[in-house]
């Protein structure tokens, strides 16, 4: 059976936030509970998650937070390819902010051999992965806890930002919509990371190219609000061409294209 675009949605909130109750998602959705019922007994019924009394949770998401590993890790190998290439943009002696995400998780495990960072994170896998590194001087922000993501967010998390100021961010997207716009699954998302952009100097957006032409559920803004976008060697010639319009610099297969 095939999802609708708005079970698609409820999906995509719970796998980020790693449950949902039904009077929030009925009132994002504009729907009634008992709709919002019958779409979480369906995703129920075909595996995805697990309902409870008001609402419900993605399956197994015990076992996320035991192994220590973000929720979705797909197009691996490309997230390995856009870390190395986010590296050569760090230097020792800099302040650095790295968003939660799988992404920015192997941006993070580059960073061993680095000294004389500063590195703020909301994300609890790489504070765990940096906090080997004596070279680091490790700084991690409160916050409600997001299992599927390892993440902190919420208006805790993003006052930790309001009086860092850090030379470059490494910022995570769930998806660059047609219009050129980061969206992201939750809503909570949305100030975090406008706080994260608010504090940093210079702003490096992560993205591997399947995430180009994907609309999540919350809208941070235009895609101009980052400096740079990093992204894999399989981007299109088509995406390349509609984000170089967009008056950010853009970094491919070891190419920059900068602003026009």
């Amino acid at each position: 059976m095939t999802l609708n675009r708005r079970r698609l949605k409820i999906l995509d909130l719970i796998r980020e936030d790693g449950h949902a109750k039904v009077h929030e998602l009925s009132k994002i959705f504009k729907v009634t509970d008992v709709t919002i019922r019958q779409d979480l007994e369906l995703l129920d019924n075909m595996g995805y998650i697990q309902r409870e009394h008001g609402g419900a949770f993605l399956k197994d998401i015990g076992s996320f937070v035991k192994s220590g590993h973000v929720f979705n890790r797909t197009h691996l190998e490309e997230k390995i390819e856009i870390a190395h290439k986010a590296i050569t943009f760090i230097k020792e002696g800099d302040s650095l902010i790295l968003d939660s995400g799988s992404t920015t998780t192997e941006i993070a495990k580059l960073l061993a051999n680095f000294k004389g960072l500063t590195v703020i994170t909301n994300a609890l896998n790489i504070a765990l992965i940096l906090g080997e590194n004596p070279g680091i001087n490790l700084i991690v922000t409160g916050g409600e806890f997001k299992a599927p993501t390892l993440s902190l967010t919420g208006k805790m998390a993003a006052d930790s930002f309001r009086d860092i100021h850090v030379n470059k961010l490494f910022l995570a997207t769930a998806g660059i919509s047609p219009v050129m716009r980061l969206t992201y699954p939750s809503l909570s998302d949305l100030i975090v990371k406008s706080a994260m952009i608010k504090s940093a100097d210079k702003v490096f957006l992560v993205a591997d190219s399947s995430k180009i032409g994907i609309t999540a559920f919350a809208n941070l803004g235009h895609i101009s609000l980052v400096h740079t976008v990093i992204t894999d060697s399989n981007i299109s010639e088509e995406n390349l061409k509609k984000i170089s319009e967009q008056n950010v610099d853009i970094f491919y297969s070891n190419i920059l294209r900068e602003r026009e």
